[in-house]
């Protein structure tokens, strides 16, 4: 099992920041500031599916698709 908080990674360009999924806030690393507000928009909108998957991911089972944004 992974270490909570829940959360989840991203990465840009070299750059990496890792998210918690309940709050959004940053847990570490940084994002340069467009590709930290794509981020935030593409999780709000994928809050629900993120705390499956990290569910999933607990269990373990294999982590379902989450689609980029449009």
């Amino acid at each position: 099992m992974d270490h909570n908080p829940p959360h989840f990674h991203a990465d840009y360009q070299g750059s990496r920041a890792e998210y918690d999924i309940k709050t959004l806030d940053v847990i570490a690393g940084k994002l340069p500031p467009r590709a930290h507000a794509l981020v935030l928009e593409w999780a709000s909108i994928h809050k629900d599916e993120l705390l499956e998957n990290w569910e999933k991911a607990s269990a373990p089972e294999p982590l379902s698709k989450i689609n980029p944004l449009n």
